[in-house]
């Protein structure tokens, strides 16, 4: 495949220029209740090339190879009129040529597990679910991921990654009367089948809670401080601290850049935050970006103080900072834009018991469901609660909804637990799809917390 992308570069009359090609190969069972809806195998490959010349940078995507002497010509006539147009011309930070093939260890390859083996493990979950009394319905999906990635510079980069991810995920309903409750449940990976085998008792236990949420009381809305645990947690960095980290989010808007000025302090001193993609067997792990920079360990906020964002080699070298290799592309039909990897608040020292004690009287929180931002604000579900008296957790409470400000949030996390917990099972929407993306916290304890309820 390099010498067959590399016929293609000599072509190029440019500054730089990069090809990428992909194979991609998705499986996909899926069960509605107990009626199987969707068994297939889909394989699809193809290119993207880029060309920076004369401060013009454009990208352009194609399926055949017989495509690219049209393609060849577009990409440049574009980059041409955007070196023309352009305001301030595009520079790409300079980085290491890497030649380089890697392919993550995995706990038991899924492409050498047979497909019925798999629709045989997702029916088994699946059957667990509806066996639950009161369960009226659930919606359970398998899905594999295999990208196989080429990717060649005009700079000498010759770099292979392989990544692979599985999961079995999706949404169990239940019903008493005309109450109605949904749970997910989810199980995946990026480091093999292993992960998903013998995880009955997940199954059981978030059939066991969209039941129990038939007899919780409505939340009362009001301000309270409230522990939130890790899948909560981590979906308030993703969406309303991580997004800000990214420099293309922030280039244009002066406000936002002006907040988040390297230094500038932005949160309670207990807080640190890193991305990390480097992190072997998460969900987010992988060695190269699409740009064939390799990943790096980036601290974000330290001690509460900003330190660091995540780059493209173009926003590195406009902001004047380091490449850390977070430029991802959903597959071969997109260039790569700014990611977050695997995105965590880093753990502190005490136990939930502690944390419980320190909170006396509040709110247990759990698990993400669905949620928005809107500039530094947003609004995030929480899928269950749990009343807390006195450090002791009592009865379940539903209908949650958390808001706030990101910044009074920040200063408000007082304590931080020393277990973190990374998902299994991620997913951002920014521009393109990125079901790799992870992230995660220890639990947390937040003070003066608005939580919207009945």
């Amino acid at each position: 495949m390099f010498e067959k992308l590399k016929s293609i570069l000599t072509k190029v009359d440019a500054e730089y220029a990069d090809i990428r090609h992909e194979v991609k190969n998705v499986i996909k069972i899926a069960f509605n209740g107990r009626e199987l809806t969707e068994i297939g195998n889909n394989t699809t490959d193809g290119y993207v090339l880029r060309i920076l010349n004369k401060g013009g940078y454009a990208s352009i995507s194609f399926t055949s190879p017989e495509q690219h002497e049209k393609a060849l010509a577009t990409v440049s006539e574009n980059a041409h009129l955007m070196s023309r147009s352009a305001k301030k011309p595009v520079v790409f930070k300079k980085t290491p040529v890497v030649k380089d093939y890697y392919s993550p260890k995995l706990e038991e390859d899924p492409r050498k597990v047979a497909i019925d083996e798999k629709l045989q493990l997702t029916k088994k979950y699946n059957d667990i679910i509806l066996a639950t009394d009161k369960i009226t319905t659930t919606s359970v999906a398998y899905a594999e991921l295999y990208r196989d990635k080429h990717f060649l510079s005009t700079e000498g980069s010759e770099i292979r990654e392989e990544l692979i991810t599985t999961r079995i995920s999706g949404l169990i309903t239940s019903r008493d009367g005309k109450l109605i409750q949904n749970v997910r449940v989810a199980a995946g990976g990026s480091n093999g089948f292993a992960v998903l085998r013998d995880r009955e008792d997940e199954f059981e236990k978030r059939a066991g809670i969209a039941v129990d949420l038939l007899k919780a009381q409505p939340m009362q809305g009001g301000c309270y401080n409230a522990i939130v645990n890790q899948s909560l947690g981590g979906v308030f960095t993703h969406e309303a601290f991580g997004h800000f980290s990214e420099a293309d989010i922030i280039e244009n808007n002066r406000s936002v850049r002006e907040r988040m000025k390297i230094g500038a302090k932005l949160g309670n001193e207990t807080v640190n935050i890193v991305d990390d993609p480097t992190m072997l067997s998460q969900l987010g792990h992988y060695r190269y970006d699409d740009e064939g920079v390799a990943a790096c360990r980036t601290s974000l906020l330290k001690n509460g103080v900003l330190v660091g964002r995540l780059h493209s080699r173009r926003t590195a070298a406009a902001f004047e900072e380091p490449a850390n290799g977070h430029c991802v592309a959903e597959d071969y039909r997109y260039a790569p834009i700014i990611r977050m990897g695997t995105i965590f608040i880093e753990p502190g020292k005490n136990t939930l018991e502690e944390l419980l004690a320190q909170l006396g009287n509040g709110y247990y929180l759990l698990d993400a469901k669905g949620g928005q931002t809107s500039g530094e604000n947003f609004t995030f579900g929480a899928q269950y609660g749990y009343i807390v008296k006195n450090g002791k957790i009592g009865a379940m409470v539903r209908d949650i909804n958390i808001s706030g400000n990101l910044y009074q949030t920040l200063n408000s996390i007082t304590a931080i637990g020393g277990d973190l917990k990374l998902s299994e099972v991620g997913g951002c929407g920014k521009g393109q799809k990125n079901i790799r993306s992870c992230h995660g916290t220890p639990h947390m304890l937040i003070n003066n917390l608005i939580i919207g309820g009945s």
